[in-house]
């Protein structure tokens, strides 16, 4: 995904910054990441608080294998009603910096 077309998906947040790592990108918010690009999807930031919320959403959770078995991150799938939705996505994308900021602390 394009930096343009990530901007525009979180324009409701306000100026993001995005930043190559570990072949994908970083996405950052008043110098927060909240946001992953892997492999051309995003993935919002999770935390005890929102994990149930993204779970009973559909989405699932990214992992990675990590000697012989799956690393679980706590980065989420966009739920699929967002992705066509600019208010809901507007409310994931907040969920999202909220759970950075939580983890931050």
């Amino acid at each position: 995904m394009d930096n343009a077309a990530i901007e525009e998906m979180f324009e409701t947040l306000g100026p993001v910054t995005i930043k190559r790592m570990f072949g994908g990108k970083g996405i950052y918010c008043q110098g927060v990441i909240f946001a992953l690009e892997v492999d051309g999807e995003i993935l919002l930031k999770g935390d005890e608080q929102t994990a149930p919320t993204f779970e009973a959403a559909g989405s699932r959770q990214w992992a990675y294998e990590g000697k012989g078995k799956p690393v679980k991150m706590p980065y989420w799938s966009i739920p699929d009603d967002a992705l066509d939705d600019p208010d809901e996505m507007a409310r994931w994308a907040r969920r999202a910096y909220d759970a950075a900021l939580r983890s931050k602390k």
